[in-house]
């Protein structure tokens, strides 16, 4: 269900954010990046960095106004938390890992998962691949942003101090971030090759989302029922208007009935 819903969004957003042929190359590059390993704040500014060198290659850059003002975003097991009785340490960690995440992720909240996955299950190893898709789960079922899912995460590591300080950790920059950049965002986009950065990193988000969706399938994909429940799933959401959480829900019953019947 979870892999459905994040690949019918995904679709939604290619519209946007592969502009034209120069953005979708940039985005399967993008993806390759990211699926051979390289780490996704890199490839972010990898594809800022290429999205502006190509606009400037292309167009002669003019020289900016003395007042002008420039800003580029910086783009358990069985249920228990990892660290029932965590230490200030590994508290002080997830802080600052969330903070990290929080600080430089951009784009729609589901290149949230990219750094999520990228961090708690590749790099510290907290969390499971089958855990992370439970996160994402919890985060569409319960009331406001995706983000909620690194509250779950949060949460599995350190119980519930754990979940409130990664809640804190990950919507702290986005409130420190508003309060800077509201002004400036017409700007970026009044500026042709700014504006080409952000149409880079746009590009670049949607691929980052298309690999992990790609990985995570692989741990939630595993025999002829769950893939057909995710087609059926990508069917209806196209075809109707039904919230997220019935999808879920759904997942659910026929997972229950699934056990119970085998």
């Amino acid at each position: 269900m979870v892999i459905a819903i994040i690949a019918h969004a995904l679709v939604g957003m290619s519209r946007a954010a592969v502009r034209n042929i120069r953005y979708g190359l940039l985005a399967v590059a993008a993806l390759a990046a990211y699926l051979a390993g390289v780490n996704e704040l890199l490839v972010l500014a990898s594809g800022a960095a290429l999205a502006a060198g190509v606009h400037l290659a292309r167009h002669r850059p003019r020289p900016p106004a003395a007042h002008g003002l420039l800003a580029v975003p910086v783009f358990t097991a069985g249920g228990q938390p990892l660290f029932p009785d965590p230490t200030a340490g590994q508290l002080i960690q997830l802080f600052a890992t969330m903070l990290k995440i929080g600080s430089v992720l951009y784009g729609s909240g589901y290149v949230l998962l990219a750094f999520l996955r990228g961090d708690f299950v590749d790099r510290l190893g907290w969390i499971t691949e089958q855990q992370l898709i439970d996160a994402v789960s919890i985060g569409q079922v319960t009331p406001g942003p995706v983000f909620t899912t690194a509250t779950f995460v949060g949460y599995l590591v350190a119980g519930p101090p754990g979940a409130f300080l990664a809640t804190v950790a990950i919507f702290l920059p986005s409130f420190v971030f508003v309060g800077l950049l509201t002004r400036l965002t017409d700007k970026l986009r009044s500026t042709a090759w700014t504006a080409a950065i952000l149409d880079g990193v746009n590009a670049t988000a949607l691929a980052l989302m298309a690999g992990v969706s790609y990985q995570l399938a692989r741990t939630a994909i595993i025999d002829p029922l769950t893939a057909a429940t995710a087609v059926i799933t990508l069917i209806l959401l196209w075809r109707t208007r039904i919230n997220n959480a019935w999808y879920i829900a759904a997942g659910a019953v026929i997972g229950l009935a699934h056990t119970l019947l085998a």
